[in-house]
Parts: structure tokens; C-alpha cells; sequence
């Protein structure tokens, strides 16, 4: 799709009970999260053959491993014995997996190794019979990606022209200075929903507009095909909504400024032309600060948030030198709640021209180890506190018979895009592979 388009209509109704029924959250299990490419680890957490992560997304526990030839394989986290859960651990290393019900063993690779007695089943030995069950994976932008459909298209194919643009970015090398995994009281598509608009910026981020254009008129947007889509934010200047009585020179502004080696002084009654003068002072000295990467980002790319929603769960805010984690993942059985993913990582570990602000405070540049938390336990950063605590009001509101469904400005399409793809997966879509795309 192109810059502009509209969705023209909802499938469906964009009403409460998407986010508090059980039996759409059924209807979203079987037709949208075992249909679709999930993004789950980074691949260099699992460095080593035998190495493994357990992702639990919603009622199923994934079994990722580094395999002996250096590839990874997923597999679902279930003996084939009984149904016991395999592996407990979230992480670890093993050179093989054994139940702890009844000590079948499985290899790396998923073969059956092990099973006790097996003279005394009547069919002989069951391993042969027994590998666990394999669930497609990828690796792309330094994550693995997992699809529980047999029949998917490629992840390439999936990805359409995202795979394409993120190539600019080095996601293959990042260091994760934050990362907060939040138990939260809403469903998970409000996350979502919020991630793809730019409407509440004025209200929910005042702040922003002294930092980046938040107005929509300027906000590009672009809708990709299978569900994805595209948002621009203009970055290093004043917003037009800035009050005139405020100084438009602002703290924000002035510290980028700074960290490039210009004088704010130089820009005091033109502070608009603050994001140019970075662009190319970027350009000019980061050779000699060893950030080879911004001789593939346009100039919008150096200063700018690209804000990527990928379908079904997961959004990320790209700039020059990191990307803000976005992803939200289902409860097991309660359609209520959901965790929310809330990482941040910077492109290697050179920082000192980085104005950052994390949840543990500007300059907090460490390597963070992953922090399940409950909703209101403690801050995730100004921003990310402001969408939280949105949302979980939001969901009370969800159930209210007062509330008759979404209202859409023009400006909110991707909102609108996202709930029609989730429906027309409901009702069978999958995506096809870019050759047959283009051939019809």
C-alpha cells in the first residue's frame, strides 16, 4: 500500500469486546498468533551448540536451541511421552533434554534418544517414533522468529518491504541497556493500538514537543502489506505547537547540539534548522567516531524515530543509534492481561554522543538482564510510564456498556489497518510469497 491510503472500512465492528472476550481471544489464538512470524530471542543469546531460550507465548512454551552445525532450531516445549512441559528453565545449556517425569531423553536436534523400559511398548522401541514437534524458524535483524504454521510463507515473503529497510541498520550487533518485561492489567492489543498512532502524543507525551514535530499533517505515514506499516517523526527541533512564550531552544535540542560539537548559541531564533546542522554535522564526524553504519541511513535516518509496527505484535522506534523494543504478548487464558516488552538497545557499546534517557536515568548505559515486573512496580521511563498507565484505564473502559466503539480520525488508519488484518486472518487470510504476489 501506499503513503495516504486509507482503510476504508472495519470488518468488524472496532468494539470493547475484542479486548474482553474469551471466545475472540479463541478466535485470535487459532487464526492469528499460530498463523503469523513471531519475533522471540536475539540470536546471539544462544551463541554456543546446546543453548537455549524458552519463550512462553500465550498457552504455548517454545524450545529454542543452537544447534551443532550452528544453526537454531524451535520446537514445541512438550514430551512426547506424556505432555509433561520438557524444559522448566527460561535459559540455560544442555547437551540434551531429559523429562523429569519419566527421564525420556531428546537431543538437541529433537530426536528421541531415550525412553525408559522400551521393550515393555507393545509397537518396540517408541523413540524413533517420538522427535518433538518442530516449529519454523528464521533469523533475521539478530532475532529468531517463530511461525507455528507448517504451511507459512517465508519470513522475507512476510516481511515484505520491512526486511528490505531495516538492512540500513546494524540489528545484527546491539547491546540492550534496558529490559523490562511488565505484567499488565489490559489486553494486549491496546499496547498495540497505542504503537500505532501518533494522536496521543500531545496529550499522554506534552514533553515531546520540545524534541519533535508531533503534528499529524507532518507525520508521514505508510501502510505495507500484510499488516505493517510505517511512522516518521521528525526529531531535533521545536514542535510547531510549541508555546510562544516557551524558549525554542530547549533542553533537548540544545544537548544534541552539544553532543555533535555545534554551539547552541549558533541557532538562537533558527532552532528549526538545528536538525539539518546535525544531519551533516553526523555525516562530517562519524567516521572518526566509529559509526560506519551512517554511510547506509539517509539523512531523515540520522535524526529521525522511524516507528515500525509489525504484525501482529511487536513495534519498534528506530533512530540513528538504537532501537526501542515494543512487543506484547498474550495471557494464557485470560484475555484481560497481557506482558509487555519494554527493551531498549543501542547499536554497539560506543554511547558518548548519545543523549539517552532509560527508566534507570539519562546515561544509564549498562548491559541489562531481563526484569519481570508487576504493572505500577516501578517506572519504565517518562514515556513508556504515560502509555502504561493509559492503558490500563483503557481496559476498564473496554467492558463498559457506555462505550459504543473506536471513533477513527484519518490520522489513526493505521489503527484501523492493523484490527482489519486481524480479522481477515480470522477469516483465513495468509500471506503468499512475494513471487506469487507480484506474478498475479
Amino acid at each position: 500500500m501506499q503513503d495516504g491510503n486509507v482503510t476504508q472500512g472495519m470488518a468488524r465492528p472496532l468494539g470493547g469486546e475484542r479486548y474482553t472476550s474469551r471466545e475472540f481471544m479463541e478466535a485470535e489464538w487459532e487464526n492469528v498468533w499460530t498463523k503469523t512470524w513471531l519475533l522471540t530471542i536475539r540470536a546471539d543469546d544462544i551463541p554456543e551448540d546446546g543453548d537455549f531460550m524458552v519463550e512462553e507465548i500465550g498457552r504455548e512454551s517454545i524450545l529454542i536451541v543452537r544447534q551443532k552445525d550452528g544453526s537454531i532450531k524451535a520446537f514445541y516445549n512438550v514430551c512426547q511421552h506424556r505432555g509433561n512441559k520438557l524444559v522448566h528453565e527460561p535459559e540455560g545449556s544442555m547437551p540434551s533434554f531429559t523429562c523429569a517425569y519419566h527421564s525420556w531423553r531428546f537431543e538437541i536436534d529433537g530426536t528421541c534418544s531415550y525412553a525408559q523400559d522400551p521393550e515393555d511398548f507393545a509397537g518396540g522401541d517408541p523413540c524413533p517414533h517420538a522427535s518433538l514437534v518442530e516449529v519454523e524458524c528464521d533469523v533475521f535483524a539478530g532475532f529468531v522468529w517463530i511461525n507455528m504454521d507448517p504451511d507459512c510463507a517465508p519470513l522475507k515473503d512476510s516481511l515484505g518491504q520491512i526486511w528490505d529497510e531495516w538492512q540500513a541498520y546494524p540489528l545484527e550487533k546491539m547491546v540492550r541497556v534496558q529490559a523490562m518485561s511488565v505484567k499488565m492489567p489490559c489486553n494486549w492489543k491496546l499496547l498495540m493500538d497505542n504503537f500505532h498512532e501518533t494522536y496521543h502524543l500531545p496529550t499522554a507525551h506534552p514533553e515531546g514537543i520540545e524534541y519533535a514535530e508531533d503534528h499529524y499533517s507532518q507525520t508521514p505515514l505508510t501502510l505495507f502489506d500484510n499488516g505493517h506499516a510505517l511512522g516518521q517523526t521528525h526529531c531535533c527541533l521545536p514542535a510547531d505547537r510549541l508555546p510562544e512564550s516557551k524558549p525554542r531552544m530547549t533542553k533537548p535540542i540544545e544537548a544534541d547540539l552539544k553532543a555533535w560539537d555545534l554551539d547552541p548559541a549558533d541557532f538562537l531564533g533558527r532552532e528549526k534548522d538545528a536538525r539539518k546542522a546535525v544531519q551533516a554535522q553526523k555525516r562530517k564526524l562519524a567516521p572518526e567516531r566509529g559509526l560506519s553504519h551512517y554511510d547506509r541511513l539517509s539523512d531523515d535516518q540520522l535524526t529521525d524515530v522511524f516507528h515500525y509496527t509489525v504484525f501482529p505484535n511487536f513495534a519498534t522506534s528506530l533512530n540513528a543509534d538504537g532501537m526501542l523494543f515494543l512487543r506484547s504478548l498474550p495471557d494464557r487464558t485470560d484475555p484481560e492481561k497481557c506482558v509487555f516488552d519494554c527493551w531498549y538497545y543501542l547499536f554497539g557499546a560506543s554511547s558518548s554522543h548519545i543523549n539517552l534517557v532509560t527508566a534507570g536515568g539519562e546515561g544509564a548505559i549498562t548491559e541489562a538482564k531481563r526484569e519481570v515486573i508487576e504493572f505500577g512496580e516501578k517506572s519504565l521511563g517518562v514515556v513508556l510510564d504515560g502509555d502504561a498507565w493509559v492503558m490500563a484505564g483503557q481496559q476498564e473502559g473496554m467492558r463498559s456498556r457506555g462505550y459504543r466503539g473506536a471513533i477513527l480520525a484519518r490520522q489513526e488508519r493505521r489503527v484501523a489497518q492493523y484490527h482489519d488484518m486481524i480479522d481477515r486472518y480470522i477469516d483465513g487470510y495468509r500471506p503468499a510469497p512475494r513471487g506469487a504476489r507480484e506474478a498475479a
